[in-house]
């Protein structure tokens, strides 16, 4: 539980503030620091009663001498979770240095209490990433649900609840972009940060939280009943406007579907990292994606880009080949998705409706269809998509 190097740290640090050598040993009595190094690996006997009856003791210079590896001092019991792990010792008549042993004491036991806490919360965060891991690239025929549910359960996480897959991209700007005068970002430290803004936001004890690659952020959310995805979406923006506010850092976010299996949520996750893929490929500037609203493109992203530019030059050619294209193709795709909507199409463009009506009547010049007839609507619909997806 104590480690030589964190051992042979605080021992060093503390001999030098308060002058005498202190020295730490193990549960075994072996010295594991001292600020005396040429002590570390030696036996400390007067160690072995002192963990055996958890008090300290003091041992001057002629008590010292019949005992092993021992020098005149004080010798105190390092006591965690009610069980000695170690001892601390103090160099020097046991008048001078007992004045120190309690402070020093309580400072080691201190720092040993943090370094085994870090040490569990590591632990934790790469168990998590381990089983988010396990559950995106999660294949019935090599591995069962149960041996998942099992493992998630030690981890005290219930892969029964419904859930929503997050799946989060941060991206950190290149040397060359940077405002001038901004130091480089330390990577090991923007990772732990955008970690723990995450885990901030999705606090619930059981959402899964883990890093999935550098730059990427998975969350297995627990959804719980009666909240809405509308909810989840604003807490996603939440975490979109923290990271935004950190000079030059930008995120963007994608959302599976609720799932509340093992498969459920291999799906749900591998729809919220397309549904971040797909969401950059859109005009639109919305950092949020949902995989509800890009279900027709993830089949289209799914068909290959022969097909999808088969289907453009059959159906959109003479549209891509007007300067005005790119206005022209999100007249189309807001027409579709307004349901057919004058009003509702020309507020999503944020444009008069009789603009609208112009260009409508300019691509129905061209093609020789009217937009009216909903087949021939989708059919130049799904060609735009396929646009989007093929022009970024």
């Amino acid at each position: 539980m104590l480690s030589p190097s964190l051992a042979q740290e605080i021992a060093g640090d503390t001999s030098a503030v308060i002058g005498f050598n202190v020295l730490i040993t193990d549960a075994e009595g072996m010295v594991i620091g001292s600020g005396d190094t040429s002590r570390v690996g030696t036996f400390h006997e007067a160690s072995v009663e002192v963990l055996r009856t958890q008090e300290p003791a003091a041992h001057t210079a002629s008590e010292a001498h019949r005992l092993r590896g021992v020098r005149p001092g004080i010798t105190l019991p390092l006591v965690t979770g009610g069980r000695a792990v170690g001892t601390v010792g103090i160099t020097g008549t046991p008048a001078q240095v007992r004045r120190f042993g309690l402070l020093v004491k309580r400072q080691t036991e201190i720092l040993l209490r943090e370094s085994v806490m870090l040490r569990s919360r590591l632990l934790a965060e790469r168990a998590a990433e381990k089983l988010l891991a396990d559950i995106a690239s999660y294949d019935p025929q090599v591995v069962e649900g149960e041996f998942l549910l099992f493992r998630a359960a030690e981890l005290g996480f219930d892969l029964r609840l419904r859930r929503a897959a997050v799946a989060f991209e941060v991206t950190v700007p290149e040397a060359g972009t940077r405002r001038q005068g901004t130091p480089a970002r330390d990577m090991a430290l923007v990772r732990s940060e955008l970690l723990r803004t995450v885990r901030e936001i999705f606090a619930d004890p059981q959402d899964i939280v883990a890093s999935t690659a550098p730059g990427w952020i998975g969350v297995l959310h627990r959804l719980p009943e009666r909240r809405p995805v509308d909810a989840l979406t604003a807490d996603c923006r939440r975490v979109v406007d923290i990271v935004a506010a950190q000079d030059g850092l930008t995120a963007r976010a994608g959302i599976g579907e609720p799932a509340a299996s093992v498969g459920g949520l291999h799906d749900s996750y591998q729809d919220a990292c397309d549904a971040l893929r797909l969401g950059a490929r859109r005009a639109s500037i919305l950092p949020v994606h949902l995989i509800t609203d890009l279900r027709v493109h993830q089949v289209l992203a799914e068909v290959g880009r022969p097909a999808r530019n088969r289907l453009l030059d059959r159906t959109a050619a003479e549209l891509r080949s007007q300067p005005d294209w790119p206005v022209l193709r999100d007249t189309i795709t807001a027409w579709c998705e307004s349901g057919f909507n004058l009003v509702r199409a020309s507020a999503a463009l944020h444009i008069h409706r009789n603009t609208v009506v112009y260009r409508m009547h300019k691509i129905e010049q061209i093609t020789g269809r009217p937009l009216r007839d909903h087949r021939t609507t989708m059919a130049l619909y799904l060609a735009c998509l396929a646009d989007e997806l093929s022009a970024r």
